[in-house]
């Protein structure tokens, strides 16, 4: 295992600043996306993926992990809408080619939010056919699709998760166990996802508080990487401590929480 670093953690730098905090807290890779700041250029991705690629490169970024919307927000285009597969489809492949010139190994998109006039279950089945068509578009391109499970999405509960991975062969889960905590399940009825991850994100969290410091959480970070370790993941355990108007995350501070996370995984054994 090892440790990376989300960008949209410094929404305030540039690609290249947080990269540099990264370096400076000796974390050698990082997670991209196109929100929250330190994002990449959506249209530079879908248009010129080689292009985008050289620019991630030429700052000397290590990739981890690639988070992608479809739409500029959560709500646009989801993987629930049949009727934008097609289009969601054909946007896949040039974002392929750009983890692929970087060799990222790991991508994860959401699985959608419940929707007026429509049942959750035909929501989770909408969502699961369009992933059946993603992950052999992902696999052929050498990265591993997940989805995160998420505060206000389809996948309220780890039984509803274990469920949804088993309507969508070779699909993984990018693992926050603080969406979870925040939603009241402990940490025991979480780990049984841990088998599934392709990709972890870690913060502190506790029962109505998606994020917490370190000292003011529920979550055993030394018993989770064990749990990980019993299962075998070899990914990244990618510091998601963020400032940002979702879910009041506004109050810690971002880089004193990140560096004592940094510190309390290297105790672990995780570089």
């Amino acid at each position: 295992m090892k440790i990376s670093l989300t960008s949209w953690s410094f929404p305030a730098c540039t690609l290249k600043e947080s990269w540099s905090i990264a370096n400076a807290l000796g974390i050698s890779h990082m997670d991209l996306g196109l929100l929250h700041g330190a994002s990449l250029d959506r249209d530079l991705v879908l248009t010129d993926p080689q292009s985008a690629a050289a620019q991630v490169k030429d700052i000397g970024i290590s990739v981890a992990n690639l988070y992608w919307l479809f739409g500029d927000t959560p709500q646009d285009r989801p993987l629930t809408d049949l009727t934008a597969l097609d289009q969601n489809t054909a946007d896949l492949s040039p974002v392929l080619k750009f983890a692929e010139e970087l060799n990222i190994p790991t991508m994860f998109l959401l699985p959608g939010v419940s929707k007026s006039g429509q049942s959750e279950s035909d929501l989770l089945a909408n969502s699961a056919q369009a992933l059946r068509s993603m992950v052999p578009m992902a696999n052929s391109h050498g990265v591993k699709l997940s989805v995160e499970p998420h505060v206000g999405g389809l996948l309220k509960s780890p039984n509803t998760c274990l469920e949804f991975i088993d309507a969508v062969p070779g699909l993984k889960l990018t693992l926050d166990y603080a969406h979870f905590a925040c939603m009241g399940f402990p940490q025991t009825e979480i780990d049984p996802l841990a088998r599934h991850a392709a990709h972890v994100h870690m913060r502190q969290a506790r029962p109505g508080a998606l994020q917490a410091k370190l000292a003011e959480g529920t979550l055993d970070f030394v018993a989770m990487v064990e749990t990980l370790r019993s299962v075998d993941f070899e990914g990244f355990l990618s510091i998601e401590y963020v400032h940002q108007n979702y879910m009041n995350t506004l109050f810690d501070d971002v880089l004193t929480e990140t560096i004592q996370m940094r510190n309390l995984l290297q105790e672990c054994g995780v570089i």
